[in-house]
Formats: C-alpha cells, sequence, structure tokens
C-alpha cells in the first residue's frame, strides 16, 4: 500500500460494527436457555460450525484487514520503525493483559482468600482498564500521565489480591488467553507477518499455510521436542493464519496494483475452502479446538462477507444503515467490555432479569434488543468523547 493516508474504507466500518453488533448478540443469547443448536457454539468434539463459532473469526479477519492502512498511515505520519514497533508491542501487551484479567474473572477465583466479590473486583479492574486506555481530550499531559500511572498501580494492586483455587493458593495467571489475549497474538504475529511480506500477497498467502503447517506438524507428530516446543504455539498460528487472510483480502481489494478484486477474493475463498475440505477428514471443524479446518472455512466466509459489504456500502452506495453500527467500530474496546461492565455491576447489586427472558423464544428479541442498547451507549459515548485506545 502506499505511504500517503489512506483513505476510509466504509466497508471495513461495517464489517467491524456488524462483527460487534453479532458478538454482544450470540453472547446474551448464549444464557437464553432452549434456543436452536445453530444459535449457539458448536461443541467440541461436533466436527461442525454454527454463526456464533464464526463471530471470533471475523474480529480476527478485522485485525489483519486493518494492519495494512494503519502500518500506512503511521509510515505517512513519519513513525521510525522503533516507533511503529514500540507502538505493535504495546498494544499487544495490553491485549493479553486485558484477557488475561478477562478470564480470571470467569473462573478459578477464590473470593474467601480475596476477601471481596469477584464482581467488586471485575469493576475496579474495568475502571483501572479505562484509566490507563482512555484517550484523554484534556491538555494537562502531567495530569493524562497520572490517570494512566494510577491505572496501571491499580491493576498492579488487584492482579496481587487476586487468589484462586480451593485454597486460594493460586495467584493470576492465563488459565487460557482470553479472546482478547487470543487476539494480541494474532495480532503481534500478523504484524510480524507483514514486515516480511513487505505487502505482497504471495508472500502472506504462504505465511497462511506455514501457519496451517505447523498446527498439522503440531498434531501429527507430537513426540518431537522441537514439534512439541512449535505446538505450544499451534492454535495462535491457527488464529493468526485468519488475520493473514484479512490482510490479504486488504491486499486484494485495496493494494497497489489490484486487478480484479472481485474475481480474486472468489479465488481467495475458493482455495480456502478447497484446503479445509481437504484437511477436514484428519482435523475436524471445531473452534475450541481452533482447528485449521474452522479457521479456513471461517476465512472463506469472511472473504465472501466483506466482498458483499465493500460491494453494497462503497460501490452502491447502500451505506444508510452503517450509521447504526459504524460507534461500535469507532470505539470497538469500549463497546466489547460494556456488557461485562454491565454483567459484574448486576452481580454485585444482586439484580436479575425477569426470568420470561431467560428461555425459549423470548430471549431471542432481548438478546437482539440488548445488542442495539449497547451500541447506541456506545454511540452516545462517542458523542461525548469517551473512547478508549490500545
Amino acid at each position: 500500500m502506499a505511504n500517503s493516508k489512506p483513505a476510509r474504507i466504509l466497508a471495513i466500518d461495517a464489517f467491524r460494527g456488524v462483527t460487534i453488533l453479532v458478538m454482544i448478540f450470540v453472547n446474551t443469547l448464549a444464557g437464553v436457555r432452549g434456543m436452536p443448536a445453530w444459535m449457539e457454539h458448536a461443541p467440541a468434539d461436533a466436527d461442525a460450525m454454527t454463526i456464533p463459532d464464526v463471530v471470533f473469526p471475523a474480529f480476527l479477519f478485522i485485525v489483519g484487514m486493518s494492519i495494512p492502512f494503519a502500518m500506512a498511515q503511521r509510515q505517512a505520519a513519519g513513525d521510525t520503525a522503533a516507533r511503529r514497533w514500540r507502538h505493535v508491542l504495546t498494544r499487544a501487551a495490553g491485549l493479553l493483559v486485558l484477557g488475561v484479567f478477562m478470564v480470571n474473572a470467569e473462573d478459578g477465583y477464590n473470593e474467601a482468600a480475596m476477601g471481596m466479590s469477584v464482581h467488586l473486583w471485575s469493576l475496579l479492574f474495568y475502571g483501572c482498564a479505562i484509566l490507563v486506555w482512555a484517550v484523554h481530550r484534556f491538555e494537562n499531559r502531567t495530569l493524562s500521565l497520572a490517570l494512566r500511572a494510577a491505572g496501571v498501580c491499580g491493576l498492579v494492586a488487584l492482579a496481587l489480591a487476586f487468589r484462586g483455587g480451593a485454597d486460594g493458593s493460586l495467584r493470576l495467571a492465563p488459565q487460557w488467553w482470553g479472546i482478547l489475549g487470543l487476539i494480541g497474538w494474532a495480532y503481534l504475529y500478523s504484524a510480524v507477518a507483514w514486515e516480511l511480506a513487505r505487502a505482497r500477497i504471495l508472500p502472506l498467502v504462504a505465511l497462511v499455510l506455514a501457519c496451517t503447517g505447523l498446527y498439522t506438524a503440531a498434531h501429527a507428530a507430537p513426540s518431537s521436542a522441537l514439534v512439541q516446543l512449535l505446538g505450544a504455539q499451534a492454535e495462535n498460528a491457527v488464529h493468526t493464519s485468519i488475520a493473514l487472510c484479512g490482510m490479504v483480502t486488504s491486499l486484494i481489494f485495496f493494494g497497489q496494483g489490484r486487478g480484479k478484486p472481485f474475481r480474486d477474493a472468489l479465488l481467495l475463498a475458493l482455495t480456502l475452502t478447497a484446503i479445509a475440505f481437504v484437511l477436514r477428514p484428519w482435523f475436524k471443524i471445531s473452534k475450541i479446538y481452533a482447528t485449521p479446518s474452522w479457521a479456513l472455512y471461517s476465512s472463506a466466509i469472511c472473504v465472501l462477507l466483506f466482498a458483499a459489504l465493500y460491494w453494497m456500502v462503497d460501490l452502491r452506495r447502500i451505506s444508510g444503515w452503517v450509521a447504526l453500527v459504524r460507534p461500535a467500530a469507532a470505539n470497538p474496546l469500549l463497546v466489547y467490555i460494556i456488557p461485562y461492565i454491565v454483567y459484574a455491576l448486576m452481580q454485585l447489586l444482586h439484580l436479575a432479569l425477569p426470568d420470561v427472558l431467560g428461555s425459549g423464544w423470548p430471549g431471542f428479541p432481548w438478546a437482539l434488543a440488548y445488542a442495539i442498547i449497547v451500541m447506541a451507549l456506545g454511540a452516545g459515548l462517542n458523542r461525548l468523547h469517551f473512547t478508549l485506545q490500545l
């Protein structure tokens, strides 16, 4: 991509905003009993995928799509390589920290040993996270640094205060990295891939295949010491392959010397589908196990969805509806954590929704309405210039 300031692509905002809307919807629907199987995550061993199983890949895909634009923008602003990589490493570290805190707030905690409710601990964590990653609009740099320092100190104190396990002997640790943490790893590896590939499609496609090959080797020959070492990153490699597919899609549509983007996008989607089909007998479709077949099928779906969005909103200008989801696209981290903040607050105050919303079809419109409410809240916070940025 050119080093001039990149134009804003409405379809990318639409893709990101729709993904966040669907994420909130399916997460809310997960708490509703009696929903059809296609509205729930497929079991780990089912060799299947459902609509909710494509939401996380869509996050990873849009991360990959955004990297070329972000890198081009930083180069256009005159950032050195050192400054760009400082930003990449800081952002990845922030996602990992947020992911670990959120995972430990969900399971494995020991409130008696902590001396406080885990819901209070969660709210304090989100408050500190907001202090650290809020975009401060005031000109007093000293105050801004003081607020961020206070947030960092708060996160350290909360990490030290955490206790887990039956006897309270466990400390804060990555049971798993959480959704944000997994995105952080994929973002970091994808940024490295971007530097290696130098905005060339074929090397990026080769890296997609390499990520798939790493997972395959790790599960085909687990006895090898080298493979075991590399296999510890096998699932992260699969997640990275999805982000790399997003990067390739960006180059297909917006890279220099692009030819026929819709033809090339269709070819990419068909190729990913074919590889997934070949691998499926050995590595069945599973979001939980992060299998290559799941990742490649999901990537193919995302390629086609983005192509359709780009045709609709950027070429045909059928874009009035994008205003409904664009606030979430502009402030994704804040909109992502709002439901978790609401949940922790309700639990702390012992508030509960009516039972009728927790089972059967009444829960479906409620989940959709709640997702829209959260998006509207995010839009209101945007208008108040309250944003978070890693």
